[in-house]
C-alpha cells in the first residue's frame, strides 16, 4: 500500500536528476543513472601532483587539492550546484560528498583526513540563503571518509563581495582577512579537509588555510564539488 501510494504521488510530482532534470527511477536519488556514470570527473583524488594542486604551489602548504567534477558554464554540472546552491535541494550536498568521501577513502592521499569542515558564509549571507551549500558537502564527505564534521570550525569575519567576475589578484585581496577560527585547539596535531562548493582560482580556499596553518602540527588538504 505505500509502495502504490508513493508511485501515485511521484506520478504528479516525480523526482528528478539534478543535472539533466529527467526523472528517476526508484533506487535513484538527486542523480540518474546516466549521469552518474558520465558527468565528467577529474579523478584528481589519484594524483597528487594534478592541474589543482598546482594552483596552490607557492601560495600555500596544502597536502592535497581535488575536486570531484569538472565544471563549464551551462553544463549539467553547473545545473547541479545551482539546484544545490539556490534551489534549496540540500541533499545534493549529502549525497554527492557520501559518494566522493568513499572514492576519497580509497586514495592515499586522502585516507588518513581526521576532520571534515566547510567554507563558511558571513552570517549575513547564511541568514539570506538559509544555508551554507558547502557544509551539506562536508557533511557527506565525512561520513564517506569516516571522519568527523564540524560545521562551524571556521567563521567568516567580512562579508566579502561576490567572486564571480573579480581577477585571481582581485579574489585574493577580497579574501585577504576574511576567515577567522573558533576553538583553534580543537584542530591542534589533526588532518583537516576544508571543502567547498566549485573551485576557480583557488583564492578562498587559501585563505582558509593559512588561518588553520597558524596552529602547530596542523596539516590541511581542500576538496570541492567541482572545479573550473
Amino acid at each position: 500500500m505505500i509502495s502504490m501510494i508513493s508511485d501515485f504521488i511521484s506520478l504528479i510530482y516525480p523526482d528528478i536528476c539534478y543535472a539533466c532534470d529527467c526523472s528517476l527511477y526508484k533506487h535513484e536519488k538527486c542523480l540518474c543513472t546516466f549521469c552518474s556514470y558520465h558527468l565528467p570527473k577529474t579523478n584528481y583524488h589519484l594524483d597528487n601532483g594534478n592541474r589543482l594542486s598546482k594552483l596552490f604551489w607557492g601560495r600555500v602548504n596544502i597536502q592535497s587539492a581535488s575536486a570531484f567534477y569538472h565544471f563549464d558554464k551551462g553544463s549539467k554540472v553547473q545545473n547541479l550546484i545551482h539546484h544545490l546552491k539556490y534551489k534549496g535541494h540540500q541533499e545534493i550536498g549529502k549525497v554527492l560528498g557520501l559518494i566522493y568521501g568513499k572514492e576519497l577513502s580509497k586514495s592515499e592521499y586522502y585516507k588518513d583526513i581526521d576532520l571534515v569542515i566547510p567554507v563558511p558564509l558571513h552570517p549575513k549571507k547564511l541568514k539570506k540563503r538559509g544555508y551554507n551549500q558547502s557544509d551539506y558537502f562536508a557533511m557527506g564527505l565525512a561520513k564517506g571518509l569516516n571522519a568527523s564534521w564540524l560545521p562551524n570550525g571556521l567563521s567568516r569575519t567580512a562579508d566579502s563581495q561576490s567572486q564571480t567576475l573579480r581577477s585571481r589578484f582581485d579574489r585574493w585581496q577580497n579574501m585577504n582577512s576574511a576567515f577567522g577560527m573558533r576553538n583553534p585547539q580543537k584542530f591542534d596535531g589533526l588532518n583537516v579537509l576544508i571543502v567547498d562548493d566549485v573551485i576557480t582560482t583557488g583564492s578562498t580556499l587559501e585563505a582558509c588555510a593559512e588561518v588553520l596553518l597558524l596552529i602547530p602540527n596542523v596539516k590541511v588538504s581542500v576538496a570541492a564539488i567541482a572545479c573550473a
